[in-house]
C-alpha cells in the first residue's frame, strides 16, 4: 500500500489582505445605502443594503474558512479542517436564499402601495455600489476557478455589482418617468438574479460535502488512464472526493500479475493525477493476481 500526501494551498497571504479590504469597502456601503434608503424610502436601496450585508457575512465566513483549512491536523479532526471551505460556500448559499426571500416578500408589499422613491439618489448611490462591488469582484477573480469557497465570494461580489446596474436602472427609470413601481419590480429581478447564481454554488458544495465526485474531475478518464497502463490487470475500489474545495483525494486497488517496480509504478500514477485532474492525496494498494492451480 502506498500514501502521497502532497498538500498545496490555493489560500496565500495575499487573499487575507484581499478579504479585509473586501469587507472594509462592502461594510462602508453598506452604511451608504441604508441610510439614504432609509431617507428615500427605497426598497432597492435597503433590500440591495441588506444583501450587500449578507455578503459580509459571507465574505468573513469564507475568509475564516480560508484560515481553518492551513490548520494543522489534530487528534480528532484527522485530516485537519479542510472541509470547513466546503462548509462555508453552503452557508453563504443558504444566507443568500434567505436574503432572496425577504427580498421578495418586502417587494411583494411595496407592490401593492409604492411609495416615492428619489431616482437621482438611486442612480447616484447605487453606482457607488456598482464601482465597491466591482472592485471587490476583482479581488477574487484569480482563485474563482480553483477553490469553490474563493468561488463563492466571487459570486456574491459579482451578482452585487449586476445588482448594483440594475438599481442604477431602476433609478433613471423613476428619474425619467416617476413612475415607483418599478423600484420593487427591480427589487424582485434582483432577487431572481441572485437566485440564479446561488442554486449552482449550493448544489455543487452539497455534493461535496457528500463525498460526490468534485464537478471538475471526470472519474471514467481516471479509470482509462490507470487501465492502460501495461503493469495493471484490474482496477476496484476507486474513490475520488474533495478534501477541501481545493484538494482532492483518491483511494484505489489495483491487481497486477506480479509485484514488482511498484515504487515507480506508484510514482507515474501520482505525477499524473497530480497533473491531470488536481488529486495530491491518494491511498493505492497493490494486490498480486492470485494464482490458481496450474497458472
Amino acid at each position: 500500500m502506498s500514501h502521497d500526501h502532497n498538500h498545496h494551498h490555493h489560500i496565500d497571504g495575499n487573499y487575507n489582505n484581499k478579504f479585509k479590504i473586501g469587507v472594509a469597502l462592502n461594510l462602508a456601503f453598506v452604511l451608504i445605502e441604508f441610510i439614504f434608503g432609509i431617507l428615500n424610502d427605497s426598497l432597492a436601496l435597503i433590500a440591495d443594503a441588506g444583501h450587500n450585508l449578507s455578503d459580509i457575512i459571507g465574505l468573513l465566513i469564507a475568509w475564516g474558512a480560508s484560515y481553518l483549512v492551513l490548520k494543522k491536523p489534530t487528534k480528532n479532526f484527522t485530516y485537519g479542517f479542510k472541509k470547513s471551505s466546503i462548509l462555508a460556500a453552503q452557508i453563504n448559499a443558504l444566507i443568500l436564499l434567505v436574503a432572496i426571500g425577504i427580498i421578495i416578500w418586502e417587494a411583494v408589499d411595496r407592490i401593492k402601495s409604492p411609495p416615492e422613491v428619489n431616482g437621482e439618489i438611486l442612480m447616484i448611490v447605487a453606482g457607488i455600489g456598482v464601482i465597491i462591488n466591482g472592485i471587490t469582484t476583482y479581488l477574487f477573480l484569480s482563485g474563482k476557478d480553483t477553490d469553490l469557497n474563493i468561488k463563492g465570494a466571487y459570486l456574491h461580489m459579482l451578482a452585487d455589482t449586476l445588482i448594483s446596474l440594475g438599481v442604477v436602472l431602476s433609478g433613471f427609470i423613476i428619474y425619467m418617468t416617476n413612475i415607483s413601481l418599478i423600484d420593487p419590480i427591480i427589487s424582485i429581478v434582483i432577487a431572481i438574479i441572485i437566485l440564479w447564481g446561488t442554486w449552482g454554488l449550493l448544489t455543487e458544495a452539497t455534493k461535496l460535502s457528500l463525498d460526490a465526485v468534485p464537478q471538475s474531475i471526470d472519474l471514467e478518464k481516471i479509470r482509462k488512464y490507470i487501465q492502460s497502463i501495461s503493469q495493471i490487470n484490474e482496477i476496484h475500489d476507486l474513490h475520488v472526493w474533495a478534501l477541501s474545495t481545493t484538494e482532492n483525494a483518491l483511494t484505489m486497488h489495483i491487481i497486477v500479475e506480479k509485484k514488482e517496480n511498484e515504487d515507480s509504478l506508484i510514482k507515474k500514477i501520482n505525477h499524473h493525477l497530480k497533473s491531470e485532474f488536481n488529486i495530491t492525496h491518494t491511498t493505492i494498494q497493490i494486490e498480486e493476481i492470485k494464482c490458481e492451480s496450474g497458472c
